[in-house]
């Protein structure tokens, strides 16, 4: 069974991340999530918060765009964003 996701964050411009990762976690509408590894089919819209990639013996990476849309499927995270991130 597959421990770790596979994520990437997509721009129209550059891809920016493309990494194996324990888990992703940010918060839409509906509040905080996680996805961790054999995580269901996900879609959701996030909008000026916080997208924290987990990878392992690594400090957490974090993004943060005004708006992206974060796709789950079967260990295949998809990160779209049309800008570039603000650090921090």
């Amino acid at each position: 069974m597959n421990q770790t996701l596979h994520v990437r964050i997509i721009s129209p411009q550059q891809l920016i991340l493309d990494t194996q990762a324990q888990s992703v976690s940010s918060k839409n509408l509906q509040g905080n999530f996680d996805i961790l590894p054999q995580h269901a089919n996900f879609i959701t819209l996030i909008e000026n918060s916080p997208i924290v990639v987990r990878v392992q013996a690594q400090k957490p990476l974090v993004f943060k765009f005004p708006l992206a849309i974060i796709l789950n499927r079967e260990n295949n995270v998809s990160i779209y964003t049309y800008i570039q991130p603000k650090s921090g």
